[in-house]
């Protein structure tokens, strides 16, 4: 059998391979283990194989003296909520996030109702590798609670960051791509609550997914025609945990989910003007508008908890990814789909702009990703090439090579959740980009 892949705040693997029911009782009393007393918060994103994992960590959680709130499915972002508004210990999600229907995997919560920070989640995985479990003796096993309002909370916390009153005036319509993933649950109250009209596919959290579960362009080719024939004025894509959010705009062009970051910021900073933090493989518009708003820009490593982190930090009003996952610290410390689609919508009532018309106002760059494939061991010497290659540009060693020129830059860097390089580079034209992505794989070739 292959091992897991673990990240900063998590583990990911294939359902009876690299990932068992052994190895999620193991990973979930590994965190129970490092965290205080008190309650833990247990949610799963629709997957198939969610039940059969979630009946093993309930197992595990209560033999280890846990008191344990079954929230069955919810979005990520919602767990988060949910572990704050249980005053929990800490939480597990159990997703697989945007990784194919073969995957499922067990993200970790602090009680602050986010990703563990990377110290805490080494911790964990160093008491996952040493092995067995401290169960305890019959009169202290732990019970599972069932949680009947799983979103209550969240939408709750959403509604007081825009303004619902001018956005149900404006009655969009508004097609949301859920997938057969977590979002349909608050997706579906929240575009009621906003006064939409709405066309709603994958609403079923069965794991089903109608297409490969990454919200890209090429994935998502039958949405891109549904939303101009349904003559909506917006389409939302999620990914299965609903954590990411792509956007297409009304004549069915898919904008994606660097902009969706992007839109949201410029509409945060107009209301509040403050400190934004992005990681370091986020298109630079966002480093564009914080100069157009003059406030501080400051970039992470890649991976959630990391942004959270530099949030923290700089006291940050908005965040993260180029992923699609926008974090509202008035929300919660979470990337969250569903900050992301109330604060376009409210964009959109505001400015009285369609939603294309506020993507071409941004800042113009083309941005290229690509993976490579390439032996663990060799990485490290695989990157040191790419940077002698580029040796003119400005290097950042922080999260694999990062290569900067006025106007241009390049990432190349091990992935966290899959056994691949990705190279990210982001350009004025695409041909730029695609050339800077061609070079940094001849370069890793050769070395």
């Amino acid at each position: 059998m292959s091992q897991p892949i673990i990240s900063v705040s998590g583990l990911r693997g294939i359902v009876g391979d690299s990932l068992t029911p052994e190895i999620a009782i193991r990973y979930a009393c590994a965190l129970a283990a490092e965290l205080p007393a008190g309650l833990l918060v247990v949610t799963r994103d629709g997957r198939a194989t969610g039940p059969m994992l979630a009946s093993a960590i309930f197992a595990g959680l209560t033999a280890v003296g846990r008191e344990v709130i079954d929230a069955d499915v919810a979005a990520t972002p919602t767990t988060g909520i949910l572990v704050r508004q249980f005053r929990a210990a800490g939480g597990i999600q159990i997703s697989a996030s945007h990784n194919p229907a073969q995957y499922n995997g067990i993200k970790l919560f602090s009680a602050e109702g986010r990703v563990i920070p990377e110290a805490a989640g080494a911790q964990v995985t160093i008491r996952y590798e040493q092995g067995t479990p401290a169960w305890v003796s019959h009169e202290r096993i732990g019970r599972v609670e069932r949680c009947d309002d799983t979103i209550g909370q969240h939408w709750s916390l959403i509604a007081k960051t825009v303004d619902v009153d001018r956005i149900r005036q404006r009655r969009f319509k508004v097609l949301l791509d859920a997938n057969h993933g977590a979002g349909g649950l608050l997706g579906r109250t929240l575009l009621t609550e906003l006064g939409c009209s709405i066309t709603l596919l994958g609403e079923t959290p069965d794991g089903q997914f109608e297409h490969t579960p990454e919200p890209t362009a090429e994935n998502l080719t039958g949405i891109l025609s549904a939303v101009s024939q349904t003559g909506s004025d917006i389409g939302f894509c999620q990914d299965p945990d609903a954590d990411r959010l792509a956007v297409i705009d009304e004549a069915g062009r898919y904008l994606g989910e660097e902009y969706t970051l992007a839109m949201c910021v410029e509409q945060r900073l107009r209301r509040e003007p403050g400190p934004v933090v992005t990681n370091c493989s986020t298109s630079r518009m966002t480093q564009d508008l914080a100069a157009q708003f003059g406030v501080p820009y400051f970039t992470s490593a890649v991976g959630e908890a990391n942004v959270v982190d530099m949030m923290l930090k700089q006291g940050a009003v908005l965040g993260g990814e180029g992923n699609g996952g926008v974090i509202d610290p008035r929300v919660g410390l979470v990337r969250d789909s569903f900050v992301g689609m109330a604060m376009l919508l409210d964009a959109m009532a505001e400015r009285r702009m369609k939603i294309s018309d506020l993507a071409d106002a941004l800042p113009r760059y083309e941005i290229v990703k690509t993976k490579i494939t390439i032996a663990h061991e060799q990485i490290p010497r695989a990157l040191a090439a790419v940077a002698e290659h580029f040796r003119e540009a400005k290097a950042d060693r922080r999260d694999g090579v990062r290569l900067d020129w006025p106007d241009k830059w390049l990432l190349v860097r091990a992935s966290n959740t899959e056994p691949i390089v990705r190279a990210i580079a982001e350009a004025p034209t695409a041909a730029e980009a695609e050339r800077l992505c061609s070079e940094a794989q001849r370069a890793m070739d050769r070395a």
